[in-house]
């Protein structure tokens, strides 16, 4: 061998021991940042004490009659809903329906932030029903990776189509008879708006969340959030009609341990205070999509 050659190979030889513990030890010095980063934000169970947020949401003023429904485009849904109506604004002696309200943020008594903490996702699967052309619920809350079954009672075909802004946009019709579609959501997301393509009125909304915290107003406005840790939090109440009679209110509420936080809230035209805009709705063009099924 040529000594040109053998001084050339032992060059290499040693440009490759250095480059490998070179690339050694950035390896160790990454798996220790990740390491200390860990352990520094490592999510972990909560374990403390706990309490509630429960209040009423209210709606000021006198709201608009629904709107009825014209139904002549598919008669089955008239003959199983004769009454069918807009459910934008459901307000019974005064309180308010379908307001979704969930905890954004704060932190615990300890001082660490919700964010600290891991939550299991439920093995309960939340059920979307299309019942009477309306969907049952109207509004409702998911946890990010929990199953979702959406079901048809409906003697007609329906077509499920959300329009998320950070999950992927799907879209799917559901014949009558047919067997429960199950999906989830891999990324929180408040709201997902909801539609069917074949009825342009059918519209429900999916409030998606990294943790348990939140909930929906029952027919007398009433909502409760269980197990809290025990903290200062800002509770969110989001109400799908435009403002002013609706959109988002905020509120700082404080939770004690093994106690309830209180969290009222109002919409209508004469409730302003603290009002938000939320989420944008924009009437769509009542088009199936072809190609985006799974």
């Amino acid at each position: 061998m040529k000594k040109q050659t053998k001084v050339w190979l032992s060059l290499a030889i040693v440009l490759s021991l250095l480059s490998l513990a070179s690339g050694c030890g950035n390896k160790e010095a990454t798996d220790t940042n990740k390491d200390t980063n860990a352990g520094g934000n490592a999510a972990q169970k909560y374990s403390g004490p706990t309490g509630t947020v429960s209040g009423v949401v209210s709606f000021t003023g006198t709201p608009a009659a629904p709107k009825k429904i014209d139904t002549s485009a598919d008669p089955v849904c008239g003959q199983k809903n004769p009454n069918l109506a807009v459910e934008d604004t459901v307000v019974k002696d005064g309180k308010l329906a379908n307001v979704f309200v969930y905890v954004k943020d704060g932190q615990t008594a300890d001082g660490k932030k919700l964010s600290d903490f891991t939550w299991d996702t439920p093995t309960t699967a939340v059920t979307l029903d299309q019942n009477g052309c309306h969907y049952r619920p109207h509004i409702l809350g998911i946890q990010t990776n929990q199953k979702l079954n959406i079901t048809n009672s409906d003697p007609t075909q329906h077509n499920i189509h959300w329009t998320p802004k950070v999950n992927p946009e799907w879209n799917q019709s559901q014949p009558n008879g047919a067997p429960p579609i199950e999906k989830s959501f891999a990324r929180a997301e408040i709201l997902v708006p909801v539609k069917c393509n074949q009825h342009p009125w059918m519209r429900a909304f999916i409030g998606v969340m990294k943790t348990p915290f939140f909930a929906v107003t029952a027919e007398d406005g009433s909502f409760t959030i269980k197990d809290l840790p025990a903290g200062k939090y800002t509770v969110v109440a989001w109400h799908e009609a435009p403002a002013p009679a609706g959109t988002e209110k905020t509120m700082e509420v404080t939770v004690p341990a093994s106690g309830s936080g209180k969290a009222d809230f109002s919409f209508g035209a004469a409730a302003t205070t603290n009002l938000k805009p939320s989420l944008e709705i924009v009437p769509a063009i009542e088009v199936p999509i072809i190609g985006t099924r799974h």
